[in-house]
């Protein structure tokens, strides 16, 4: 799917068709839409596969009149009332006079672009206009990642409780999720570091202050999400040795019942045989021994911290 827009008195303004100085979104794009846009743009096609590759890493690369720039941007998935935080790959084509967007699938960073939640962006200016974006796709980070630390606290907290496999998957869902934003982070920090050098994408004056922003708001993310993750694996390895000791636990208390439960098995054993001379053969001694038994071997188990 392909829109146009536009900044016309301030405000960013879908148009019906394609013209200069105009933002070109393409969300999960045909190969026929393609193909036009390689054709009117005389963009190297290739650029149009690495943009719609999910596992294609935060790059620049330049080919004649075009300049593609990959930044990962953060995504929520839900499975239900399952979330997940993943990343997904935007493509940025810069051409002679135009902005192209390219991505597989509908994502909330264009979506306030599209619908004006962004104040100050001018389509026209193609420098600025990218570092708005980035921009913004480092703000998503900051957001999804304070989401992410609040569902961790809240996940130990029901851990805590109830030892249960699905908090444990969830911590480690939720630990994938940061390895993702720290590595897509990083990509994108040296992505941003290259174009703050102008040899790619030429950079004027006014576009130092918001250059300067992105690398902050990105850096400040990478650092949060290495925090966060420290933080996570050494509570998963907190929750890993409280399994394993409550298993101790229990199988230390288990042992010590059938311990118990074997002195009245071994007396019964002896008098259910059938000899002579045992002592005091009469149903009550055997059964008041086993009791007297049972219960000096639970005093010593108890003193030995067996329960």
């Amino acid at each position: 799917m392909l829109s146009y827009y536009k900044t016309i008195d301030g405000h960013i303004t879908q148009l019906e068709a394609c013209e200069p100085g105009c933002w070109i979104n393409c969300i999960a794009p045909t190969d026929a839409e393609i193909s036009g846009l390689i054709e009117d743009f005389q963009i190297e096609p290739d650029f149009f596969r690495a943009a719609m590759d999910e596992e294609e890493s935060s790059h620049i690369d330049t080919e004649d009149y075009s300049t593609l720039v990959i930044i990962d941007m953060p995504v929520i998935e839900t499975t239900g009332s399952h979330v997940t935080y993943t990343t997904t790959p935007l493509g940025i084509i810069i051409t002679e006079k135009n902005v192209i967007t390219v991505c597989t699938r509908e994502n909330p960073v264009i979506d306030e672009f599209t619908d004006g939640v962004v104040k100050g962006v001018q389509t026209n200016l193609k420098t600025r206009f990218i570092l708005h974006l980035m921009l913004r796709i480092a703000t998503k980070y900051l957001q999804y990642l304070k989401q992410i630390d609040k569902l961790s606290s809240h996940v130990e907290r029901e851990l805590r409780k109830s030892m249960k496999n699905s908090e444990l998957i969830q911590l480690l869902d939720i630990e994938k999720s940061l390895v993702y934003f720290s590595s897509s982070l990083k990509g994108s920090e040296i992505t941003i570091e290259k174009i703050s050098r102008g040899r790619v994408i030429k950079l004027y004056e006014d576009d130092q202050d918001l250059l300067e922003d992105v690398l902050i708001e990105v850096r400040q993310a990478i650092e949060m999400s290495s925090i966060y993750l420290n933080i996570l694996s050494g509570t998963m390895d907190a929750f890993a040795s409280v399994i394993s000791n409550n298993l101790n636990i229990v199988m230390k208390v288990l042992a010590s019942i059938t311990l118990l439960i074997s002195i009245p098995t071994v007396i019964s054993s002896f008098y259910g045989m059938n000899v002579s001379g045992l002592p005091l053969p009469y149903f009550w001694f055997p059964l008041l021994l086993a009791i007297v038994s049972m219960g000096a071997a639970y005093l010593i188990l108890r003193k030995k911290d067996m329960f």
